[in-house]
């Protein structure tokens, strides 16, 4: 949707001078006062449960927009990424930890399936 033009600026352009201008009278402790005030009303008005549910919807939503922009190749760079850098910072040792750890969950849920079973 096109912008609507008053005079020489945009109502986009209008707005964003106007932020500008209070940024610099204000400062950044404005911004971080009434970010807090508005979220204190926001947890009053709606609990903790709304935060829970938006940001679970965000993260979703997020994910999604990442998967369709850039595609599964990207998932596996980062992951492979992750995984050189995890290999580098903890070793050889942390890998056979959470092998053996992993190895001893897939054990107790066989020995829990057959206990099931019989």
């Amino acid at each position: 949707m096109p912008e609507e033009k008053k005079g020489k600026m945009t109502v986009g352009e209008a707005g964003h001078k106007g932020g500008e201008t209070t940024s610099k009278k204000y400062g950044k402790p404005f911004y971080e006062e009434i970010g807090e005030m508005g979220g204190e009303t926001t947890k009053e008005r709606y609990g903790h449960e709304f935060y829970e549910e938006i940001g679970h919807k965000g993260g979703e939503k997020g994910g999604e927009t990442t998967k369709e922009r850039y595609g599964h190749e990207f998932y596996e760079e980062i992951g492979e990424k992750g995984g050189e850098a995890t290999s580098q910072k903890y070793g050889k040792p942390f890998y056979e930890e959470i092998g053996h750890k992993g190895g001893q969950k897939v054990k107790k849920l066989i020995e829990e399936g057959k206990k099931a079973e019989g």
